[in-house]
């Protein structure tokens, strides 16, 4: 048995009836690599047979510790049934881009069952009439439960189901892991120390706050680093829906390079919250909600230290300005790289390890009953910390293959939080510096029931700052296929 960490048990306590915590993604590839062009569904099946050792995550589940005193444990699950979690389905017709988006959406807001092992992968057939695809191309959608792992976990987890050529290679096998059983004696002896441990471990917070609050009192005499000041309510807080919204767009990374380098320090990560916070002015404006004060997003940072492996969760979190007070692109791009440097410093004053110490702190049960008690008082809605969450996950610089088929596109999915209903992430496959940026976003469909103007809104925004960034030579050439640029909507019924 393994027990969870404390902020790998925070996504669990965060679930609640329409609002689960599961990360996922759709990737969409091409059979013709494939061995005879074509990707049989028992070939997906005997593939992933062939790889379940890998990774734990593929057979364990919860076992939760008598009356919530302890973190739950993973264990390794007596009946995993392989073809339980991997589905085969197609799209209705017309089976284009909407359709994916709309399926998308539908099984995005369908929580994991916690009686088994926290993933799920759909096989979507009938993509043929989405615009600049081959013809036979299919999908692949993943659904794994926060708790098990974050972006940077996600990343090496989806390798493991790839390849770097279209031959399909066969791990070495291992033999398959023994089901312990579960002790429950066991469990309640582990909460009973680790009690103990909580107060050594609350002192030497305390012992470590002195200087933490030193470094910020410098930050801020030394204006590293300003006070966010007032965070504007918006369309996207509020109580959340168990509907939600998807959609994505494709841009091209040299584009997006060289918006990055018309402004000097500039990052990547500056020129695609640059384009968010265009998106976000575009279609709030029409709407009569764009707020005076700037929009605020949350970016989780990965904390991992260079020992610390690739499992469960690691992650910071710093909160910064977007600038959406600021129409001109220029501007807004050397504003943003401004707010982006002292929310660095803003985090690593007050220590990037900080959200992970304070969850390890809490006990499980009373941080449950903690979100659960503010989500039923309407608590959770009554301040607003962030507007939205944008997330930066770097996919691997080699191509990828599954079962022999090539992957053309991906797009990740997040979770919505408390309060907070729409969630980007920025998924970048770069190869000798050439490849493309994908924006995705999901929503909740009452908060955002327009998804395919959002995602105009966005590719908008993209265009204006290119247009305002760049000299003509500079200019990348314009995408016209729906495979790298999608387009349409999806969302759930």
């Amino acid at each position: 048995m393994q027990q969870l960490t404390g902020q790998d048990a925070m996504f669990l306590h965060t679930e609640m009836k329409g609002l689960p915590q599961h990360i996922g993604g759709i990737a969409i590839y091409n059979p013709a690599t494939a061995k005879g062009g074509r990707v049989r569904f028992k070939d997906i099946l005997a593939m992933l047979r062939s790889r379940l050792h890998l990774s734990p995550i593929f057979r364990r589940k919860l076992a939760t510790v008598p009356l919530g005193l302890g973190q739950p444990y993973w264990v390794e699950d007596p009946n995993f049934e392989l073809e339980y979690h991997v589905r085969h389905i197609a799209l209705p017709a017309p089976g284009d881009w909407r359709q994916l988006c709309i399926q998308a959406a539908r099984i995005h807001a369908i929580p994991l069952d916690r009686e088994k092992p926290l993933w799920e992968i759909y096989i979507i057939e009938g993509l043929d009439n989405v615009e600049g695809l081959p013809a036979g191309c299919f999908a692949m959608l993943l659904k794994v439960h926060h708790c098990a792992m974050d972006g940077a976990t996600g990343a090496h987890f989806i390798t493991l189901m790839h390849d770097r050529s279209p031959e399909v290679e066969i791990p070495e096998q291992a033999p398959a892991p023994q089901p312990t059983p579960v002790s429950y004696p066991l469990m309640l002896a582990r909460a009973y120390m680790d009690a103990w441990r909580v107060p050594f471990k609350a002192m030497g917070m305390l012992w470590d706050a002195l200087p933490t609050y030193r470094r910020l009192r410098h930050g801020y005499a030394e204006h590293k680093f300003e006070h966010l000041g007032e965070i504007p309510r918006t369309r996207f807080q509020g109580r959340i829906s168990p509907h939600r919204v998807v959609d994505a767009r494709v841009f091209d990374f040299a584009t997006i390079r060289a918006m990055k380098q018309a402004v000097p320090g500039a990052t990547i990560n500056d020129a695609m919250l640059n384009i968010v916070a265009g998106g976000l002015r575009r279609y709030l404006e029409p709407l009569d909600e764009l707020p005076d004060h700037s929009l605020v997003t949350g970016c989780p940072i990965d904390v991992r230290s260079g020992g610390e492996g690739n499992a469960g969760n690691m992650v910071g979190f710093m909160a910064l300005a977007l600038c959406t007070d600021i129409a001109n692109p220029r501007e807004r791009l050397q504003a943003i790289h401004q707010k982006s440097s002292e929310a660095k410093a803003y985090a690593q004053a007050l220590g990037p390890r900080l959200a992970v110490e304070i969850t390890d702190l809490i006990p499980g049960n009373i941080l449950a009953l903690a979100i659960h008690t503010a989500a039923l008082t309407g608590l959770t809605e009554s301040s607003v910390f962030m507007n939205t969450v944008v997330t930066n996950v770097p996919g691997p610089p080699w191509a990828q293959y599954f079962c022999g088929a090539e992957m053309l596109s991906n797009f990740s999915l997040g979770p919505l939080l408390p309060n907070i209903g729409l969630f980007h992430v920025i998924y970048s496959t770069v190869q000798n510096k050439r490849g493309t940026i994908t924006l995705s976003f999901t929503a909740c469909r009452q908060m955002l029931p327009d998804p395919e103007r959002y995602a105009r809104c966005l590719q908008e925004a993209h265009d204006e700052i290119a247009e305002a960034l760049l000299t003509n030579k500079a200019k990348a050439p314009r995408r016209n296929t729906r495979a790298h640029r999608p387009q349409a909507n999806g969302s759930t019924p």
